[in-house]
């Protein structure tokens, strides 16, 4: 059969300050011989949205809706960010944002791409979470792009999937909590 490497680390996102796509690759050890089992797939793609310019400035983003993905990219974003300039303290620690699914589009569920499957779990009128976390936070504010600060309960807010812009919808925002605490299928991230 065939036998492939492990994958590689994710790349940074193809480009700067605007939603796009990230890979990573695995390499084929050995060729499949007298019929053996095919090689998987040796690329992978996920949408991803970096908040600094390669020279480390702030984009300045100014987006409508709330670009998410989900809660896992975080753990890759935090290892990444690891060395980055944001201080450690409580103030830009992060923070969640509870929403009630109102409607989404089709193309959510139709979605399979490995790492993309995350949007088959959204669902209307389920509870969602999703964490504001550096380095999605604007350093100034210290707020997420589409988080609905100033909205109240009864306002409509847009969201969009990072990696299919076909998958979107909107929700309502229920409250803001220090930490999220949905289980992991509805747990996003701001990106």
């Amino acid at each position: 059969p065939c036998v492939v490497g492990e994958w590689s680390h994710w790349s940074g996102c193809a480009e700067q300050c605007q939603p796009n796509l990230r890979i990573r690759r695995r390499y084929v050890q050995q060729e499949p011989k007298n019929g053996g089992e095919p090689c998987p797939a040796l690329e992978e793609k996920a949408g991803c949205l970096e908040y600094l310019t390669y020279q480390g400035e702030d984009c300045g983003h100014e987006h409508v809706p709330a670009f998410i993905t989900t809660s896992e990219y975080g753990k890759e974003r935090k290892r990444r960010a690891a060395s980055s300039l944001w201080p450690s303290d409580k103030e830009a620690a992060g923070y969640c944002v509870e929403f009630k699914t109102e409607s989404l589009s089709l193309h959510c569920a139709l979605e399979n791409r490995p790492y993309a499957r995350w949007m088959q779990y959204l669902r209307e009128g389920h509870t969602v979470c999703v964490a504001c976390q550096p380095p999605a936070m604007n350093t100034d504010t210290h707020r997420c792009s589409g988080d609905g600060h100033n909205a109240d309960g009864g306002k409509i807010l847009h969201w969009e999937a990072v990696g299919n812009s076909q998958c979107q919808g909107t929700w309502k925002k229920i409250r803001q909590l220090e930490h999220c605490s949905c289980p992991l299928v509805h747990s996003f991230i701001f990106t």
